[in-house]
């Protein structure tokens, strides 16, 4: 192929649409005559004391090593468009942070020699890119960054205000990573998959140190396991932007029933759905939480279901799983299964009845001290019960719920419960002696969802029960003496489910 010479640059390139000036007239004129900034600092975020204390438990836990936590870059979406940013887990925990100054910011736990003010073990410093002034190019010319173009980033005075955290520019970051790292004793640790950008810087700096141990994972995985386990148990401030969530869910639930007459004349309907629950998630919060599950009919029997490309169809039934995230990044994770004309079939009724007994059993057994595989094994006593009733098992259900059984998985291979909160998936990083084995404590908010899926071409089951797909979830905080179902206010069983769709449902 003969080579296309230009002596412009490829990366150059994208540029080729603009016709901005460039003249230094233009220049001159455009970082001129601007009113003067507002001087207010911004009041203290409410979450900042509690971000405050959670550092501190995390730098007790790792005293005597810098801990690097990112927020994050802007991912690309398309040539030089980016997808909304949203802080990685950690950083948002650890700051209090929620939506959406702070891409490529990072925090820093600087280790305090012999203890700082009141025995800290760590200074918290947030090295950030501040607000440019109106006399760079980056006000007018910086399409990622530039106020011009996406609205004024805070000042470090600002950052500072907000989160009581000292802050820095982030051109200081390394230098002040590798005057750790010149410490004799201290080790540097980075939360990785948040910004391979800062984890390579971490890892050169290492190296230029004189230390090998950059390439020893386990002390980033250590990292990982702590901010992760940190969120086990939710605070005040978090139970309550939980609550939020929820009940903004719980008011997108009741908007997509209104519009399911809507839904069923249009040959996406589950797209319907999707965009009416998306537009409350919008007004309330800051987007949804995952990507929402629209489900009708066969669909529902695909637990993650996330195309919403089908009908709606009079007669079937709605698997929708969605929550709300709001703006501090908590999210909700509901889920409930509606007949499309507000009334179930027999057949549905009793696939729907089995999975909320078994939600129910699950509901029981919650309370301190017991282990949270427990939760799970209650809902699958009652699941397998359910399926030899209806004669669906090869061996009864005894043997089924035997390690070296677990027929009755066919129908339901997900799990009961997962823990919840920043991530829909939360303290995913978590050690399984303290997730999966650990023991419930007051704070503690997951999710309780035993479904049944019947495909539609699964020849193990009758013709009746084919192309139903039922999963019921609510989100649960674990109190001092049981729970306390935070959706609770969405219907649960069959009957209430009916009587609440015909408030919702328009009379024709």
């Amino acid at each position: 192929m003969e080579r296309m010479s230009d002596s412009q640059p490829v990366s150059d390139r994208g540029s080729n649409r603009s016709q901005r000036p460039s003249s230094a007239s233009f220049r001159e004129f455009m970082g001129s005559s601007w009113a003067a900034r507002e001087t207010t600092p911004p009041e203290r975020l409410e979450s900042a004391p509690f971000a405050a204390e959670r550092r501190a438990r995390l730098g007790a836990q790792l005293a005597g090593d810098t801990l690097v936590i990112p927020a994050g870059s802007l991912k690309v979406r398309s040539n030089d468009t980016d997808y909304a940013f949203r802080p990685h887990a950690a950083f948002s925990h650890l700051t209090g942070l929620g939506t959406d100054q702070e891409a490529d910011a990072v925090l820093v736990l600087h280790p305090v020699a012999d203890g700082g003010p009141d025995g800290a073990t760590h200074e918290a410093v947030l090295y950030t890119r501040p607000l440019a002034a109106r006399d760079t190019e980056e006000f007018y010319a910086d399409a990622r960054y530039g106020e011009f173009w996406v609205g004024a980033r805070w000042t470090l005075e600002e950052a500072e205000a907000l989160t009581g955290i000292r802050a820095a520019h982030i051109d200081d970051l390394r230098d002040a990573v590798a005057k750790d790292a010149s410490t004799p004793g201290v080790r540097l640790r980075v939360v990785r998959g948040a910004d391979d950008t800062v984890a390579t810087l971490v890892d050169v700096v290492a190296a230029e140190n004189g230390h090998s141990s950059f390439e020893d994972s386990e002390l980033d995985d250590d990292l990982a396991t702590a901010v992760s386990e940190l969120r086990l148990v939710k605070d005040a401030w978090e139970i309550a932007q939980l609550r939020l969530a929820v009940d903004a869910s719980i008011r997108g639930f009741a908007d997509v029933v209104g519009a399911l007459p809507r839904a069923v004349g249009h040959r996406r309907g589950e797209r319907v759905v999707e965009g009416v629950f998306a537009a409350r998630a919008r007004e309330e919060g800051n987007a949804v939480g995952y990507d929402t599950i629209a489900a009708g009919g066969d669909h529902a029997t695909t637990l993650h279901w996330i195309r919403n490309t089908g009908a709606i169809v009079e007669g079937e039934l709605l698997l929708l799983d969605a929550g709300v995230e709001v703006d501090s990044l908590y999210t909700a994770d509901v889920t409930r299964t509606l007949p499309v004309t507000g009334q179930f079939t027999e057949v549905q009724r009793r696939v729907y009845e089995a999975v909320r007994e078994a939600a129910d059993a699950a509901f029981a057994v919650v309370r301190p001290g017991i282990r949270f595989r427990e939760v799970h094994a209650a809902a699958m006593e009652v699941i397998a019960a359910r399926l030899e009733e209806w004669g669906l098992l090869p061996v009864s259900a005894e043997v089924s719920l035997t390690p070296s059984g677990q027929q009755h998985r066919r129908w339901m291979p997900h799990g009961t419960s997962h823990h919840l909160g920043l991530d829909v998936h939360d303290c995913a990083q978590a050690r399984a002696e303290m997730y999966l084995d650990g023991v419930l404590e007051p704070g503690m908010v997951f999710t309780i969802e035993p479904g049944l899926y019947f495909k539609a071409d699964d020849l193990a089951v009758p013709q009746e029960y084919r192309g139903i797909g039922v999963r019921i979830e609510d989100d649960v905080l674990v109190t001092a003496d049981g729970y306390e179902n935070l959706s609770a206010a969405l219907p649960r069983t069959a009957d209430d489910v009916e009587a609440w769709m015909a408030g919702l449902l328009p009379r024709s």
